[in-house]
């Protein structure tokens, strides 16, 4: 990652797709999770706003951005699921001598409502970073229906990771 040689970093990352039509068979996957009952999101990949999101955030810490050429290719190949291109940019953090930390997720959506389904998130991205479910926070809003999200027409997601170089 360059020069920079501090011991703790911290990154954020943003990701937002419109649900596919109510008749879609797509399912709705969030954080590794699939949540039922509501449409899935449109995408080429599973669309899975949260670990996209994560991803980005991760790509901002080790400078390799994994959402584009690498996981368009990865699509085009015929893996969809977002689990894969998030092992791609954690592999990534390795190389910097970066372990993430503590990861904050910040989710907008109208629907579906998320509550119930906060734990197994929490669980699945922690599984998925080797973290403990504690170093996940996850909230969730409607935003008041200011946005689009809020309004009911996709969802967006916001994640911050953090970082260090273990001594």
């Amino acid at each position: 990652m360059g020069a920079n040689n501090n011991a703790f970093v911290s990154a954020i990352g943003q990701d937002s797709h419109r649900f596919e039509p109510v008749d879609s068979s797509k399912p709705l996957i969030l954080g590794g999770v699939t949540i039922p009952n509501c449409a899935g999101l449109e995408g080429n990949s599973d669309a899975d706003v949260v670990l996209h999101a994560l991803t980005n955030a991760i790509s901002g810490v080790s400078g390799r951005n994994i959402l584009g050429k690498i996981s368009d290719d990865l699509c085009r190949n015929g893996q969809t699921d977002s689990r894969v291109y998030l092992k791609k940019a954690v592999e990534t953090l390795s190389v910097g001598g970066w372990k993430p930390t503590h990861v904050s997720i910040s989710i907008e959506a109208k629907r579906p409502h998320l509550a119930d389904h906060i734990p197994a998130i929490k669980k699945s991205v922690a599984s998925m970073l080797s973290l403990q479910e504690s170093d996940i926070g996850l909230t969730a809003t409607t935003g008041e229906g200011l946005t689009a999200f809020g309004r009911g027409e996709g969802i967006q997601a916001f994640v911050v990771v953090s970082a260090c170089r273990p001594t």
